[in-house]
């Protein structure tokens, strides 16, 4: 049985991918920060299977530590401040979680459990001021916020440890991926919630910042499934994970105000205090490397993920 370690196990990503390794026969170890209240909502199915232990991406010696008692086949680095309004507040705490706490992981790994495999959640928020479009793995990085400039930080360095210890490691350069289960702060989630809470008389409005700003959106549940695949293959490298489309935020709200019976007109405000200090405008990822080596290809399109996410918290609200 291969065992796995998963950082940010409580998270979006970190609960789909556990069960994507759980139903392939993984024994799946969770790492979880120590905290004075617990938030296992998203793995709250998955606990009796699970094992949870403690160690920080702040505490080297904690990763070394929790490396040499697991002693897993594959890691995978899902936790992160990952919220980027939030690294501009926080700009120096998401500089340690995202950029040097992947290099402690990195340094316990090189340490402890030199023979894993090692995957980084790269992140799509590098490409920033985009040098060309589509987006591919040779596209220069141009951050706008310091969640990107630590991401960037974070990617170079397991690249590094790759070609500098020969350790297998890699990053999944993932474009934006969304599920029921994305914190409400996201604007995806912020969008199926309030449509939700509209519908069901609870609000009587959305506040939203750039409505024109377009991404590249897939559904979680189907890029967990890149992440595994980048660590069976014979060679480390990176990739990019994404759908190839792009749309805008006034398209995700038209959609989900749809699915709702709603007229987005008169739900959505758009309020200039929302905006980014450097907007990133554009994003649309070229995935032709990930369905070529990996054989990875997204399942669900755009408009089912947003309905499934509106039905999802109209379901969660009504009960």
């Amino acid at each position: 049985m291969a065992t796995a370690l998963i950082t940010g196990v409580t998270g979006q990503d970190g609960s789909y991918l556990a069960e994507w390794l759980l139903g392939r026969g993984y024994r799946v170890v969770g790492m979880v920060r120590r905290a004075s209240t617990e938030n296992f909502e998203r793995i709250g199915h998955l606990r009796d299977r699970l094992e949870l232990r403690q160690a920080d991406l702040l505490d080297q010696l904690s990763l070394i530590d929790l490396l040499r008692t697991v002693r897993p086949d594959e890691i995978y680095n899902l936790a992160a401040q990952s919220f980027v309004p939030t690294s501009w507040s926080q700009p120096v705490l998401t500089a340690e979680f995202d950029a040097v706490g992947v290099t402690r992981l990195l340094e316990a790994m090189r340490l402890a459990a030199p023979e894993a495999r090692f995957y980084q959640a790269s992140s799509s928020e590098m490409f920033g001021k985009v040098r060309e479009t589509p987006q591919r793995e040779t596209t220069p990085f141009h951050p706008r916020s310091p969640y990107g400039v630590a991401k960037v930080y974070g990617h170079h360095i397991t690249v590094n440890y790759r070609e500098s210890y020969d350790l297998y490691a890699c990053s999944g350069i993932l474009f934006n991926h969304e599920s029921p289960r994305r914190g409400r702060e996201f604007v995806t989630r912020k969008i199926s919630d309030g449509v939700a809470r509209i519908k069901l008389g609870l609000a009587s409005e959305i506040a939203l910042g750039n409505l024109t700003a377009r991404r590249d959106w897939g559904f979680a549940g189907d890029y967990v499934e890149a992440m595994w695949r980048m660590l069976q293959q014979p060679t480390a490298d990176d990739y990019v994970v994404a759908t190839g489309e792009s749309h805008a935020v006034q398209e995700l709200v038209e959609i989900a105000c749809g699915c709702a019976g709603l007229d987005w007109r008169a739900v959505v405000r758009e309020d200039p205090t929302l905006l980014r200090p450097a907007e990133v405008d554009q994003l649309v990822g070229d995935a032709s490397k990930a369905r070529r080596v990996l054989g990875w290809a997204p399942r669900v399109s755009f408009p089912e993920l947003v309905e499934m996410m509106v039905r999802a918290d109209l379901e969660r609200l009504r009960g």
